[in-house]
């Protein structure tokens, strides 16, 4: 039952720490409580969307050459337990969620509920329309950590949210076509994409990702000028190296015909989890020395 709820892949859900992370506020007890709070109420909410997923997936991942092994595919946790579990995990996201106490959180958290089922049981069959998808979770997992602490989201802060996202989901989608071929029956969407066209939308979207975080980074450390006197050295600026790092390495993973599941991909390549500490880092020292 703990493997059908995949806690490695709550990897995803660090996202609802960027927003509050940005504006400086985790230093605080009570906003770092909330945005846990937050970030668990999501590890919940995703973990039943799992459930749902692998439910209806069961009989497509028993021929997958690594998906047969998930609990549901292989007969280890029946199909009664599955549903329940189904049930009890969104309810509890949206009780965990109402502990932050703001109803958007609750909202945000429904919403993403309601876009993942909506995938898992119908938009996952509609090409684009299931990268989009996908890729709004992760805009909103950002946006739960900013309606969680009542923190305002930048225009480019989103856009770079968005673009990355896709950048990942397109990613995983190349790195599937390339593993199991467009005929294996694993995935719909996977008999309409070419690996030509999943290249064009990875360059499309790593070219927004780039572009919207170098604005982003430039917006910031001038507002951040006019509003402090800190330590005048181009920290914003600088993180953009680490980004582009990680966002470069994690192309040649795919290259390489690696990156079907980006959560493990990220939990062991060691120069994407140099490129994300030196980020924190640079990006930690710019906000609480701006």
């Amino acid at each position: 039952m703990i493997r059908a709820m995949r806690p490695k892949q709550y990897l995803k859900n660090v996202l609802v720490f960027a927003a509050p992370g940005a504006a400086g506020v985790l230093d605080e007890p009570g906003d770092l409580g909330i945005t846990i709070i937050a970030f668990v109420s999501f590890c919940l909410a995703a973990s039943g969307i799992y459930v749902w997923n692998d439910i209806a997936d069961v009989e497509a991942d028993r021929v997958h050459p690594t998906k047969r092994n998930r609990p549901f595919a292989a007969g280890l946790v029946s199909m009664p337990v599955a549903r329940a579990m189904g049930v009890v995990l969104p309810l509890g996201a949206l009780a965990l969620a109402a502990a932050t106490g703001r109803w958007q959180t609750v909202a945000v958290v429904a919403v993403y509920i309601a876009l993942t089922l909506s995938y898992t049981f119908w938009l996952k069959e509609e090409p684009i329309i299931d990268l989009l998808a996908v890729a709004s979770g992760f805009v909103l997992r950002a946006a739960a950590g900013a309606v969680a602490v009542d923190v305002p989201m930048s225009r480019w802060f989103v856009l770079c949210v968005t673009f990355g996202s896709l950048f990942i989901v397109v990613g995983k989608r190349y790195a599937e076509l390339n593993e199991v071929g467009n005929q294996a029956g694993t995935r719909a969407t996977l008999e309409t994409y070419t690996p030509g066209f999943l290249r064009m939308l990875l360059s499309v979207s790593l070219g927004g990702a780039l572009i919207s975080y170098c604005v982003w980074a430039f917006e910031t450390s001038a507002l951040a000028s006019l509003t402090d006197e800190g330590i005048d050295l181009p920290f914003y600026e600088l993180s953009i190296v680490p980004m582009i790092a990680a966002l470069f390495r994690y192309l040649l993973v795919l290259e390489r015909g690696e990156g079907s599941a980006p959560e493990e991909v990220f939990a062991s390549d060691r120069v994407l989890q140099l490129a994300g500490v030196a980020w924190v880092v640079i990006y930690g020292v710019a906000v609480y020395t701006a």
